[in-house]
């Protein structure tokens, strides 16, 4: 005599669910992450009609007392090249500029020919009108 359950259990399992939630994260931290890091720095930026977001590798501020940062680090003029040279080891070699719009051009004009000079880009940060 055979007994038979009269209920079949399927032994699949359905990854439909845990495809909805792998999902779910990967858009919550999407817009959850922020793609601009900005600088910590206060600096008065000039303000443009147009801009474009660019990945930020290395971030050179210079503050309107004229003081040199190099991601957040105070630097000497003297040692900005070293620095600078040391930071764009191995990276794709892009150089964000913060500078105050009360700072003369020479010194804008000093960091990037020092960054072009290391082959990098050079790109100039400005808030929006």
């Amino acid at each position: 005599m055979s007994l038979k359950s009269k209920h079949n259990v399927e032994p699949m399992f359905s990854m439909a669910s845990m495809t909805d939630i792998i999902f779910l994260l990967l858009v919550f931290f999407m817009l959850t992450s922020s793609f601009i890091t900005p600088s910590g720095l206060p600096v008065n930026l000039p303000t443009s009609k147009s801009s474009t977001v660019e990945m930020q590798k290395v971030s050179v501020t210079i503050t309107k007392e004229l003081d040199y940062y190099v991601n957040d680090k105070k630097v000497s003029k003297g040692r900005l090249e070293g620095e600078l040279r040391s930071k764009l080891v191995g990276n794709e070699g892009v150089v964000v500029l913060h500078i105050d719009s009360s700072v003369p051009t020479e010194h804008l004009v000093f960091v990037a020919d020092l960054a072009t000079s290391l082959e990098a880009k050079v790109s100039i940060a400005t808030k929006p009108k």
